[in-house]
């Protein structure tokens, strides 16, 4: 590898280096000196010792979608927290569910932003991920309706219409706005030889 291409290939890894690092640190909750120490340190073993394909960025960033999700992200955190600390206490047990939530967009890294932000909200987990449908399987707490399984499932799709819109690349961003049909259903209509 060439010099220029070294330089290249740093500056199109280092939004994922930096993810990790960001990563790591939401994880353990803590957002100290020694949780980015301790991320850095994980995210060069991570990038050296498991390499990976190098995933295409689309170079395109919405600044007001990114703070939109952000702040979206940050209201969903309190309150699922609030919820969860309400069924603690709560002398009835919760139900929950296994929701099948399909995606639109055919995308690693939009499917797995729409995992990280689903898991880290208390009170649901992507407990699989199907990669080759785009299909995420969530476990959620306190689930009792069809009508909240709906709401679950059109929040997967919510959460995957603003990451696209903050930094997914034009197809997909008119994939999202033209609201097409799950990437499952496009997927096996391909195949089955439909329009």
């Amino acid at each position: 590898m060439s010099r220029r291409e070294g330089i290249r290939h740093f500056w199109t890894q280092l939004p994922f280096f930096v993810w990790l690092v960001a990563l790591w640190m939401m994880l353990w909750g803590q957002f100290t000196v020694l949780a980015f120490v301790t991320g850095v340190v994980v995210a060069i073993v991570v990038t050296n010792a498991f390499r990976l394909p190098t995933a295409e960025l689309t170079g395109r960033v919405n600044p007001w979608w990114l703070l939109v999700a952000l702040g979206t992200f940050l209201v969903e955190l309190v309150w699922g927290a609030l919820q969860v600390a309400w069924w603690t206490i709560s002398p009835r047990t919760p139900s929950a569910a296994i929701v099948r939530a399909p995606l639109r967009v055919d995308d690693d890294l939009i499917m797995t932003h729409v995992g990280v932000v689903l898991s880290l909200v208390p009170g649901s987990t992507v407990i699989e991920a199907d990669r080759t449908n785009r299909v995420v399987f969530l476990h959620v707490i306190g689930v009792t309706s069809a009508e909240q399984i709906e709401a679950i499932r059109a929040n997967a799709l919510t959460w995957e219409a603003r990451i696209v819109r903050a930094v997914g690349s034009r197809r997909e961003l008119a994939e999202v706005t033209a609201r097409v049909a799950p990437y499952v259903e496009r997927r096996a209509t391909t195949e089955g030889g439909g329009p």
